[in-house]
């Protein structure tokens, strides 16, 4: 069995995720991970189950991600696949689940795709390592929703039990 996972990843964490996601499923030997402007160059045909991960910034997914599903919607659908979002928003209890994030009720409405297995986690601020412009502004977007704003520190939000949770509920998947 061929297994793929694709990432969008702005700063790294879904990527991190994608990583996790990898060495808690059974079938970790079986998966192959690839970024999005990787994905575009492969036979999306040749695997049996393919995971997607896409982080949010500045509320929104990289139009990549749209692109890719798509062109690639049909043979998504003949496989065993999930979609997860990474996004800060859901660091709140409320908006942490697939139903009650906003982001993920968007991007299922826009890729008009409905994955076997839909995850939300939340991301990473890593202001010591953004540059001005986006220190600034994910600073303002924080403390607006009573989120941190000491720029000498980064803050990592993802539950990562959750995130393995995710990788076992997919292996458990019948298709």
């Amino acid at each position: 069995m061929k297994s793929l996972l694709i990432y969008s990843s702005t700063d790294g964490q879904t990527k991190k995720i994608c990583e996790v996601i990898k060495g808690s499923s059974i079938s970790k030997e079986s998966f192959e991970l690839l970024s999005i402007d990787e994905a575009f160059k492969i036979n999306l045909s040749d695997y049996d189950q393919i995971i997607i991960g896409a982080s949010i910034r500045y509320g929104k997914h990289s139009s990549k991600i749209y692109k890719y599903i798509e062109t690639h919607k049909k043979i998504l659908e003949l496989k065993k696949n999930a979609f997860f979002s990474v996004n800060v928003v859901a660091r709140k209890k409320e908006k942490s689940t697939p139903e009650t994030n906003p982001y993920v009720k968007k991007f299922l409405i826009k890729s008009k795709w409905q994955p076997m297995k839909i995850g939300v986690f939340a991301g990473k601020v890593d202001y010591p390592n953004l540059n001005f412009f986006n220190r600034i502004i994910i600073k303002m977007i924080m403390f607006i929703t009573n989120g941190p704003t000491n720029t000498k520190q980064s803050y990592e939000f993802t539950d990562w039990p959750s995130v393995k949770r995710f990788a076992q509920e997919f292996d458990e998947l019948k298709v």
